[in-house]
């Protein structure tokens, strides 16, 4: 068994500093919002800079630290492939999407839908998409507390609050959760973004550090170098290839489409491009993105791959798991870093998946409160709510969906077999809901029920090959293909009965105009939100006297005290960067 740096109480008071700093960065947020427009998508203010990092810590998640370390533990190199596919989606989304997003005009995700189909597609899409998401939602905080919880020692024991019965890994849901949702409702858009650079900066630290280390200890005393070429020679043959399920053409289509749907149509996505100030910053927004997925996971892929020869056994140590590879990144955390950074480790992971949750409370309150309550309410026969009202259904919207997630994360950890639902939830529903706003964007010319017939047709070929077990050994790939091609095919014949002269197809037509129609530049848009970026130097700073202050804590020889004061010095650098960033600009 390793010696690992368990986590102790200066870890823990560094967790404790990161959910503080994330509910200050909502307070701080809460101050910029003085209508729904700032709520939802930052009154198309924030900076490309900030929109970009925000959007990269967005497709992050304990997904990438968990499920896809174990990809890469099992299969290597091939696994540098999958995981930077969004490169090349953000790519396509610089010179294709990004700049129609920014001229499509939109107020909120979904009004995509009523411009571009009918508001009857928006209420399809309103009903039939809430439920998975918030599914969604508590499907990630189970994969990142199940993790968390037994890496720190939660899992185990009964515990009773309140006359009721958890175990720990159900307290440390409710208590991830609860932080989650008092920060989102009090900031909105901009408390995601802000608190996604804070996350942002974390993932970057641990990332810069945690390659050489591993290598380091690779090496046996004679360097990085000696680490790099250890593992070519211990490695498993094949390591260093494209195998396992990166070996095959399909696999990898698939997830190549499902990426490219995922990084440029999905909600979330279209809601960053709206909160940036013109084109120009929507395409900047996304070439940065693009470069940041294309090094950043190389920075943690490359580690685990030294975690094969580390811990060649690595079942003997995380009997617990039903999947022990999974805990190839936090081991190594555990093993090569001192205390202080490993609760520094613990955050990122924390901080990555509270991210994307966020995003998915954002637009799902966005779409709940302008495209249902508030059509709703003027069809009711009363008057239009206030800019003060909209905001206050927003939040009550994400305080209940929310909990809807924490109920939903319960539920799944008492059925068991997150990873299994993951994987068949998301290649289910993605597809049925993102092709239609693909294929709508890309061709604009098929009549008002064309979206609704679209999502249908993807959904009844998936689930209806799911019902008869069609290609077992694929289903991954049977759950993509069939829901593309059957969305694809039904679009396209839609065409037929387009009308121009339809009424219906009136606003479209409008919409078509304002995708060919550059949005012009303001020259009285404010630079003030750049001062944002004095508060992450704040932050930024602060973390870095707290990590070096634990140089001081006793660690194990394999991870001296001194990293952490390299991990502090790097956090000034990058606040002294943020500091003269906003000095420059404003």
């Amino acid at each position: 068994m390793p010696a690992f740096n368990h986590v102790n109480s200066a870890d823990y008071a560094l967790i404790a500093l990161y959910f503080g700093i994330v509910i200050f960065v909502g307070w701080y947020s809460s101050r910029k919002n003085k209508n729904t427009d700032d709520y939802f998508k930052g009154g198309g203010k924030i900076p490309w800079f900030l929109a970009g990092v925000s959007n990269w810590v967005s497709g992050f998640s304990a997904f990438m630290f968990v499920a896809a370390a174990g990809f890469t533990y099992r299969y290597g190199l091939g696994a540098a492939v999958v995981f930077t596919m969004a490169t090349w989606a953000y790519l396509v989304g610089a010179f294709y999407f990004a700049s129609r997003w920014r001229r499509a005009r939109i107020n909120s995700p979904l009004e995509f839908l009523t411009r571009r189909y009918s508001p009857s597609t928006t209420y399809f899409y309103s009903v039939t998409a809430i439920v998975p998401q918030v599914i969604g939602i508590g499907q990630g905080l189970y994969i990142l507390c199940i993790f968390v919880a037994t890496a720190l020692g939660f899992a185990q024991g009964q515990h009773v609050v309140l006359g009721w019965t958890f175990t720990g890994l159900e307290l440390t849901m409710i208590a991830v959760g609860a932080v989650m949702i008092i920060y989102t409702v009090i900031g909105g858009l901009w408390a995601a973004v802000l608190s996604d650079a804070v996350q942002g900066i974390i993932i970057l630290v641990t990332s810069l550090l945690i390659l050489p280390i591993t290598f380091r200890y690779l090496g046996q005393g004679e360097g990085i170098g000696a680490g790099f070429v250890r593992l070519w020679n211990e490695a498993p043959a094949g390591y260093f290839g494209l195998n396992g399920p990166t070996a095959s053409v399909l696999f990898l289509a698939c997830f190549a489409a499902n990426t490219m749907l995922g990084y440029n149509v999905a909600w979330w996505q279209v809601q960053r491009y709206q909160s940036v100030p013109d084109e120009r910053s929507a395409r900047k927004m996304a070439l940065l993105c693009a470069g940041l997925s294309f090094i950043g996971p190389l920075l943690w892929i490359v580690p685990v791959m030294g975690a094969r020869v580390i811990f060649p056994n690595i079942g003997e140590i995380w009997p617990q798991f039903a999947a022990p590879a999974e805990a190839s990144f936090v081991s190594l955390a555990l093993l090569l870093l001192p205390h202080g950074l490993i609760g520094f480790v613990v955050a990122a992971i924390l901080s990555a998946t509270l991210g994307q949750a966020s995003d998915g409370f954002n637009w799902l309150a966005a779409t709940t409160t302008r495209d249902i309550y508030v059509p709703l309410r003027k069809k009711a026969g009363f008057s239009a709510p206030s800019e003060t009202h909209q905001m206050r259904v927003a939040q009550l919207t994400m305080l209940v969906i929310g909990v809807l997630g924490i109920v939903a994360a319960l539920f799944i950890a008492r059925t068991g077999g997150a990873f299994d639902f993951g994987l068949k939830y998301y290649s289910l529903t993605g597809p049925g809901f993102m092709m239609p706003v693909l294929l709508g964007m890309i061709y604009r010319k098929t009549p008002w029920w064309s979206g609704m017939a679209s999502s249908i047709a993807a959904f009844v070929a998936a689930f209806g090959l799911m019902a008869i077990n069609a290609f077992p050994d694929n289903v991954y790939e049977r759950n993509i293909v069939s829901a593309i091609s059957a969305a694809t095919l039904v679009f396209f014949i839609s065409a037929f009965f387009y009308r121009a002269d339809d009424p219906r197809s009136a606003e479209c037509q409008r919409f078509d105009t304002d995708l060919r129609t550059p949005v012009p530049i303001d020259p009285n848009q404010p630079e003030g939100s750049l001062r944002d970026f004095q508060m992450l130097s704040i932050v930024s700073v602060l973390l870095g006297a707290v990590l070096i202050g634990c140089v001081f804590i006793p660690s194990s020889p394999l991870a001296p005290p001194i990293i952490n004061v390299v991990a502090g010095v790097i956090l000034f650098g990058i606040g002294g960067l943020l500091w003269r960033a906003s000095r420059s600009k404003t």
